[in-house]
């Protein structure tokens, strides 16, 4: 989730005073890692995934399911062998936001060899087994890759179970959240949750729509007994499902991706051109179509997580005339990106940025180009909303905690991340958009995916940049329902022309396609054929060294995103809607019972344990993974490296006709 650091957490109106004393000296501390890290060349790819567990607990006795709070418990077991073997260990594990959460990365990142896609899968299964082996299996309990717990905030829905505290002594003030919820061995967290509130000046506030079934009732309005001073009744809207706490997003599961560039240009250009892909990304893995015990009408959890964290004041949001605050500020902290970093993506930049203009000039200043410099401005209008007294005066020429302090509280569809201080770790992307599937199969799937569209960028240097404003347009597609199916999403049609040579008018670079012809290829408007992700990536292979176990999984990989983007395999979100919908005791009023609830995520756990394999989700067919890379390619691994980065740059000097073989 971000940065931990140790110490005595601050109050809102403490860390308030400190504010602009930590976003001075984030800004000093920032420039110090630029000017020191900023001709850093040669880094080799690496990248990793996070995948964060929910633990749940499923009730035979009382046909019940409920998120187990064990997560701290868990998490020292899980850390030993890190803290003991830190050079070699296969696993890392870090806290999450809620005490039902831990979140999963492999030891080390992954490199450049192609063989480490066929280790993905393995690590992945060995994440869940250490987790699993710590659980209780005889009395249910289980680690489930899941988006959204059904019936999160609905009574009795953890173990054990807690009342909320719906007054200003709790972090969160929920009317359906026990605090007991947020994780309890780091004070980040309900500090968090509690500055965010006093910060905005009320809850949070998400109002999801709900779907409208045969017998659910219109009007849907609800009533809420322990909503004493009347805010939960008065933030809610007819027709929609209200909830009101950090914990409503942030105790969602994701899977997150790292990239490492050879250099910061390298990173820039991946952050760009990687854009485009989140709202396609987050519809091709849509997996949580239900909230606090309903069936919503969409089926991402990406504006609930974004509302749960919204910090903006009333002026901030634009409902009042600014005077106490500074900026008119668009979006949540935890959105979608604002503009592009390269200058040849400047073009694209076409929505209005809010900077602070003095931060700006100070990045100029120090000698950081004008779009980096917008770019870090851009985040540093955010105040902290979590600080520790003991790191308030720092080295600002060997520390970045305050950089990071608002860096790690911008929680945006991608993030630009600095080399560490005093590290051998480079520049780097994250890729933030996907919603976490049931089986490492599929984990492993969307993020071989995703490193391949990374190799096939770099390699043929291809451009899918968009207007900025039509990439939040398609973050809202993105969330409807079956949007991967009946959605369309703007998209490059000319992949092949570098953003250099673009200076015609932006509107004819893009067309509607739906998500099928952005994966598979097909016909667009005007009459030309788009090439498809899936024949670009296999073009891509076809010009590498694969070995042949590595060939097999990729291949079953990709026949998995082609046929979800197809239709031949449904989402996460439509089995779970058709699952609900089939139910003996659904009685099409938009309500997830305890029993149906139960019922669901016992077939979860029984999917994710290879027990069950339900028709028209997955494929039958399975990948040839393996723990660990073959030693005969071990040997290879440095040299290999070496191939694929010499390969780009060969590929690089080519035109896209010798590329192709034309």
């Amino acid at each position: 989730m971000g940065l931990l650091s140790e110490g005595s957490p601050l109050s809102w109106e403490e860390t308030k005073k400190l504010a602009e004393h930590v976003r001075n000296h984030g800004v000093e501390q920032f420039i110090n890692l630029y000017e020191r890290l900023k001709d850093r060349k040669g880094d080799v790819l690496k990248w990793g995934d996070e995948i964060e567990y929910m633990l749940v607990r499923l009730d035979q006795n009382n046909q019940r399911a409920q998120l187990n709070l064990r997560g701290p418990e868990l998490l020292k077991i899980l850390q030993e062998k890190e803290q003991t073997s830190p050079s070699n260990h296969p696993t890392t594990w870090r806290p999450e936001y809620a005490n039902y959460m831990v979140e999963g990365t492999p030891g080390k990142p992954y490199g450049g060899t192609l063989a480490h896609f066929n280790i993905v899968e393995a690590n992945m299964r060995l994440r869940r087994e250490e987790v699993r082996k710590l659980l209780d299996e005889q009395n249910g309990e289980a680690p489930l890759s899941l988006t959204a717990f059904p019936r999160l905030g609905c009574p009795n829905f953890t173990h054990p179970s807690y009342e909320p505290t719906p007054t200003d002594a709790g972090a969160s003030k929920s009317i359906f959240i026990p605090d007991e919820v947020i994780f309890s061995d780091h004070p980040r967290y309900r500090t968090l949750t509690r500055n965010i509130r006093k910060r905005r000046g009320e809850k949070v506030c998400i109002n999801v729509p709900i779907y409208k079934d045969t017998n659910t009732p219109s009007p849907f309005i609800e009533k809420f007994p322990n909503d004493a001073d009347g805010e939960s009744a008065r933030a809610a809207l007819p027709d929609h499902i209200y909830m009101d706490a950090m914990a409503f997003g942030m105790g969602n599961s994701c899977i997150q991706m790292t990239f490492q560039g050879c250099c910061i240009e390298e990173a820039r250009s991946l952050y760009d051109q990687l854009n485009p892909f989140c709202p396609i990304m987050l519809s091709l893995s849509a997996a949580s179509p239900f909230y606090r015990g309903y069936v919503s009408d969409i089926d991402c959890r990406w504006y609930v997580i974004s509302s749960s964290v919204d910090d903006r004041t009333d002026e901030e949001r634009g409902l009042k005339d600014l005077k106490e605050n500074k900026h008119r500020i668009y979006k949540s902290r935890y959105d979608s990106i604002d503009s592009y970093l390269c200058e040849s993506s400047e073009r694209y930049n076409d929505i209005d940025l809010v900077i602070d203009q003095d931060v700006c000039k100070r990045l100029q200043n120090a000698g950081i180009d004008r779009l980096l410099a917008q770019h870090i401005s851009h985040l540093f209008i955010r105040d902290p909303v979590s600080l520790f007294s003991e790191l308030i005066n720092q080295d600002d020429t060997q520390d970045s905690d305050h950089f990071e302090n608002i860096q790690s509280t911008n929680w945006q569809t991608m993030r630009f991340k600095p080399p560490p201080v005093n590290s051998t770790i480079g520049w780097r992307v994250e890729f933030r958009p996907m919603e976490v599937q049931l089986t490492d199969f599929e984990n492993a799937a969307y993020v071989v995916f995703m490193v391949l569209i990374t190799r096939v960028i770099l390699s043929f240097e291809l451009n899918f940049l968009l207007p900025i404003s039509k990439v939040d347009a398609n973050l809202i597609e993105a969330q409807k329902r079956d949007s991967v199916l009946n959605g369309k999403f703007y998209f490059r049609k000319d992949v092949r022309t570098c953003p250099k040579q673009c200076t015609g008018n932006i509107d004819k670079e893009y067309a509607l396609m739906d998500i099928n012809t952005i994966i598979n290829g097909g016909p667009i408007e005007g009459g030309a054929d788009f090439p498809g992700m899936i024949p670009l990536i296999n073009q891509y292979l076809r010009s590498v060294n694969v070995d042949v176990d590595t060939r097999c999984t990729v291949l079953t990989y990709l026949n998995l995103i082609s046929d979800r983007a197809a239709g031949k395999l449904k989402t996460t979100a439509r089995w779970m809607r058709d699952y609900v919908d089939q139910h003996p005791d659904y009685k099409h009023d938009s309500v997830i019972t305890d029993k149906i609830n139960f019922d669901l995520l016992t077939l979860c756990n029984k999917i994710t344990r290879g027990e069950h394999h339900p028709e028209g989700l997955l494929h039958t067919q399975t990948s040839r993974t393996n723990d660990d890379i073959p030693l005969p390619l071990k040997k290879q691994i440095n040299q290999d490296d070496n191939t694929i980065k010499q390969h780009e740059e060969n590929m690089r000097m080519k035109s896209w006709p010798e590329q192709n073989g034309i």
